[in-house]
């Protein structure tokens, strides 16, 4: 039997440079909120008031997070596959407890430059640390198992959305932690619950069973994903036909037949629905089918991003953030509305009537790619060159 792919080599660059692709396409979302005059006005997939532009440049980062978690569990199998389960228990659990610590603190600071972290933030670097701490037990199950516990919470975490526990106590935190996006406002601080944890548990367990299908030959796989890809999309088109179930936001007939499809495509994320998961995942999945080929320039630099996807992740905050700070300064608003945020920063009322047009808003969202690309560059060689460095991996 030849080696596959996996035998050959330690990394599998399609899986990078999906990754790579959707860090990219992430740092325009968070450029948008920063910088987007209208940002601060309504949300860019209302379609009362959105236009064609705005509204695919909100909705192509919906990719994002879900490709980022499901990719999580993806390289977790492969270095399971390497390494033996045991030793990946162990690492899952301490890497899944160093980015929820992150995300309380590294990446808490970045959204909102607040020492006081009157506002904590749980969203996806928070649900990818949980999700890898449950993966850490699940994969002591039979791999068969680990699949349907990830397709039945994926399929079936819908039916728990019509489940509200109102107030502030520990039970509604509790659920809101697990099933709904809620903002609750403590005497001392304020809670933002945005990615509750259930059905990003799922799709990390959905990504390591995924990870199977890198054992196979090439050409056997790449059967496989084509096939995989194109039934999730199907199974979209038809489940978000039928407008029954799978989404809590049901899609309307609108004045034009544009409209009509935007309605359609207007899945639900917070939390991510089965619709919102399929709408997602299935593209992705077609994706790596045709990206396993020889890569030009343009392609291996997503790879090189898609490698150190954390250390891009924190920087492009603090670099967005930053370029905010002096945007607001040379446009008359100073330095004290772009700080100590005690909510989003789109809904900080000193920054009305702050903010640029759309293609600023891309101008400032490329050169933040192209500014960062040389320290990625620089931090992948070096993660590549000193593997003897423990601490590497965790960033």
């Amino acid at each position: 039997m030849a080696p596959t792919e996996l035998q050959k080599e330690t990394r599998i660059e399609s899986i990078d440079l999906l990754r790579g692709i959707v860090m990219v396409i992430m740092a325009l979302d968070h450029v948008r909120d920063y910088f987007h005059a209208d940002a601060f006005l309504y949300d860019p997939l209302d379609l009362t008031q959105t236009s064609i532009v705005l509204y695919f440049t909100r909705w192509i980062t919906h990719f994002c997070a879900p490709v980022f978690v499901f990719l999580a569990g993806t390289s977790a199998f492969l270095v399971g596959h390497r390494k033996g389960k045991r030793e990946l228990s162990g690492f899952l659990v301490k890497r899944g407890l160093w980015l929820v610590f992150l995300e309380l603190t590294v990446v808490n600071f970045a959204w909102f430059f607040n020492i006081h972290f009157t506002l904590v933030l749980l969203v996806v670097i928070w649900a990818l640390g949980v999700s890898m701490i449950v993966l850490a037990g699940l994969i002591h199950l039979p791999r068969k198992v680990i699949l349907a516990i990830g397709l039945l919470v994926v399929a079936g975490h819908n039916l728990l959305d019509t489940v509200h526990v109102g107030g502030a106590d520990w039970k509604a935190v509790g659920w809101a932690l697990l099933h709904e996006f809620t903002f609750f406002d403590f005497e001392h601080f304020n809670l933002f619950v945005g990615y509750p944890l259930i059905a990003w548990i799922g799709v990390m367990a959905l990504g390591y069973c995924f990870g199977s299908l890198y054992l196979l030959d090439a050409q056997v796989r790449k059967k496989k994903l084509i096939q995989l890809g194109s039934s999730m999309i199907v199974l979209f088109i038809v489940i978000r036909a039928l407008n029954v179930y799978g989404d809590p936001l049901p899609w309307t007939w609108q004045s034009s037949p544009l409209k009509t499809m935007l309605s359609f495509l207007n899945a639900a994320k917070y939390p991510p629905s089965l619709v919102y998961l399929l709408m997602t995942l299935g593209p992705s999945i077609l994706f790596l089918a045709f990206a396993e080929k020889r890569l030009g320039k343009l392609n291996q630099a997503f790879v090189t991003v898609g490698r150190v996807p954390m250390f891009y992740y924190l920087l492009h905050l603090y670099l967005i953030h930053g370029l905010a700070i002096v945007a607001a300064v040379l446009t008359g608003f100073g330095v004290a509305p772009m700080i100590n945020f005690e909510t989003w920063v789109t809904m900080t009322p000193a920054l009305k009537g702050y903010g640029f047009n759309l293609w600023i808003v891309y101008g400032v969202w490329i050169f933040v790619v192209v500014a960062l690309y040389p320290l990625c560059r620089w931090y992948e060689s070096y993660k590549r060159n000193h593997r003897e460095i423990w601490w590497l991996s965790y960033l």
